[in-house]
């Protein structure tokens, strides 16, 4: 009874990390629907929620997989290493959410996981090539990003380039509603699997499951968790991701969200635990810089960028403290 008590505390940790996720990360669902007027924070919120939740009838676990099973070796995933990864996580969260910074819950989530397993059982748990795959789309998915953005935004400017300003500003308008929906359908997707791999292994290596597999409970209650955490909002990191980066139009918002979709929708796939908030930012940069490159304000993409190579190492720095406080008591 005990251990499953301790095994349902960490379950609702884990979601309280989704929860968090979801908040965190609501900026990269309706920063630029909002930034554009097309709806209300409150409107946008509740519809990247529903759209969050979804996401889980499509595109399968495989990105819950990869968290789950290639990042460390399984046999590593003990309670206590699950747990301090975990508040890795959700402490590196807390702090980039309260100075505005959007960084990626996902490598927090990597970072935390990775360094509670360090401090464990030493590097030798690491698998590199789902570690190295990371890494690598960490750097790959906003410039992905950038440039899928970029084209779509030439394309779309070279076909309306003779409509009449103010039907095509409608236009866009009413797309955007659909661009912000397929995009808030890849951020649920994307992300809500990440907790999913987490409470997998959890379930696996405490012997509850005979196997790794997400159960569809583990399923429906990660996808509900991180829509409710985008539907609280977290409206300091909006600010900085809608109005601080560039100056949107409805136009612009469409091509961002669409081209982030894409790669999301992409990623989710195959497996590959992208952050969302890497891949709309690059998004964003990419539409501002066909305008021109001065209108995107580089400066609030440099601190954005150093926050985004910070997040792993700290994040398991958090969780390697973690791990030695909770191996003491």
């Amino acid at each position: 009874m005990a251990d499953l008590v301790l095994i349902g505390f960490i379950i609702a940790i884990a979601l309280i990390f989704d929860f968090i996720n979801g908040f965190h990360d609501a900026a990269n669902a309706i920063s630029t629907v909002v930034a554009t007027n097309v709806l209300t924070p409150r409107q946008a919120v509740l519809l990247a929620a529903f759209w969050n939740f979804v996401g889980m009838f499509f595109f399968g676990v495989a990105v819950a997989t990869t968290i789950g099973k290639g990042i460390i070796s399984p046999s590593a995933s003990t309670v206590a290493v699950i747990f301090s990864g975990l508040v890795g996580a959700i402490a590196w969260n807390i702090i980039t959410w309260y100075f505005g910074l959007p960084t990626s819950s996902s490598h927090a989530l990597i970072g935390g996981f990775a360094g509670a397993a360090v401090a464990s059982a030493g590097f030798g748990v690491l698998l590199w090539e789902g570690i190295t795959k990371t890494l690598t789309f960490m750097a790959l998915a906003p410039l992905i990003g950038f440039a899928v953005a970029g084209l779509f935004s030439i394309a779309v400017l070279n076909l309306s380039r003779n409509a009449v300003p103010l039907r095509a500003n409608a236009r866009f308008r009413k797309l955007q509603l659909l661009s912000s929906s397929l995009y808030s359908l890849g951020h649920g997707t994307n992300d809500a699997q990440k907790t999913m791999g987490i409470i997998a292994i959890l379930l696996f290596s405490s012997g509850i499951t005979s196997e790794f597999h997400v159960p569809l409970w583990v399923i429906f209650l990660s996808h509900a968790a991180i829509a409710l955490g985008t539907y609280a909002g977290g409206w300091r990191i909006v600010k900085t991701m809608g109005k601080r980066i560039t100056k949107l139009k409805p136009v612009d918002g469409f091509c961002a969200e669409s081209a982030g979709s894409t790669v999301l929708i992409g990623t989710a796939v195959t497996g590959i635990p992208v952050s969302t908030t890497h891949v709309i930012s690059g998004s964003i940069m990419g539409v501002g810089t066909v305008k021109r490159v001065t209108s995107v304000r580089w400066t609030v993409a440099r601190t954005m960028f150093v926050a985004w190579v910070l997040t792993i190492p700290v994040a398991a720095l958090i969780g390697a403290g973690a791990y030695l406080l909770v191996s003491l008591l």
